[in-house]
């Protein structure tokens, strides 16, 4: 198996991009997976390599990356040592962070298989409903699979609150991160961004528009993204999309961070194994 990690890609006047492809050499085209990390994620994140691997085990090239402003830098992918950029993350950032990757897998650098046959996307959790709005604007994509995605942007920013009120008037607000312990900044940017872009950004309007095939899966015992978002998803392009729920599993299948076993948890090999047939 070829892995090729922390490979650095660079844009001018933007931040650069840290991304994994992991592959099994082949003379044959090979399908080219590209995976986007939810909220505070990062690719890193506990099992994702052996997510990766098993991937390319089956015949694909995997690829995940970590979003520019996800407060990791490229000396440090792990931890979140740039506040700054967090703060300044947004979805216009992480959509033209995909194209970005996109770009450079089709312009064909050398860190890509030498030839590739299709594109597909699949996003976990906030990442979801970015690989939902570029599959449907992006006609390079082919297939599309969500991991527990939410269903809504809009209802995050809950604009009816006090705190909403506060965010907005002092211009920045803190979300704790549990792994770090670090409290992590949004400026009211983020808001303003996803504001003037709101038709773009309605993950609803993007998948009743989507016109290729499209897996959604999530586990019933999610306690972070409700059941019924994946549900939701599904009716909104119930002809093209495949609905599967995963009995008993959380948010993140099982896994957790670190992970230092050698193998997937049985939920997330479910996961793999249904996304895998999906593509195949």
């Amino acid at each position: 198996m070829i892995i090729h990690k922390n490979r650095i890609l660079y844009s001018e006047n933007k931040k650069p991009i840290l991304y994994d492809v992991y592959y099994k050499e082949t003379e044959k085209p090979q399908p080219v997976v590209v995976f986007c990390h939810g909220y505070k994620g990062f690719k890193d994140w506990g099992a994702w390599h052996l997510v990766a691997e098993t991937f390319a085990k089956a015949g694909f090239c995997f690829v995940k990356f970590n979003f520019s402003h996800n407060g990791g830098t490229i000396e440090n992918p792990i931890d979140f040592p740039d506040l700054d950029a967090f703060a300044e993350n947004n979805f216009s950032l992480e959509l033209d962070d995909l194209k970005r990757v996109l770009n450079e897998i089709e312009n064909g650098n050398v860190n890509f298989p030498k030839k590739i046959s299709t594109l597909s996307l699949i996003g976990h959790s906030r990442g979801g409903g970015i690989v939902l709005i570029k599959a449907e604007e992006d006609a390079r994509i082919e297939k599309v699979i969500t991991w527990a995605s939410v269903s809504d942007f809009k209802a995050r920013f809950q604009e009816n609150t006090t705190e909403f009120e506060r965010w907005k008037k002092t211009g920045v607000t803190h979300v704790e991160n549990s792994r770090t312990k670090q409290m992590l900044p949004h400026n009211f940017q983020f808001y303003k961004d996803f504001k003037e872009n709101e038709e773009r950004f309605s993950i609803k309007r993007a998948v009743k528009n989507l016109k290729i095939p499209q897996l959604i899966v999530h586990g019933s015992e999610d306690p972070t993204v409700s059941e019924k978002e994946a549900k939701a998803i599904h009716l909104w392009n119930s002809d093209s999309s495949k609905l599967t729920m995963i009995d008993g599993a959380d948010h993140v299948f099982d896994a957790s961070h670190p992970w230092e076993e050698n193998s997937l948890p049985e939920h997330f090999e479910k996961a793999i194994t249904v996304t895998v047939n999906f593509l195949k």
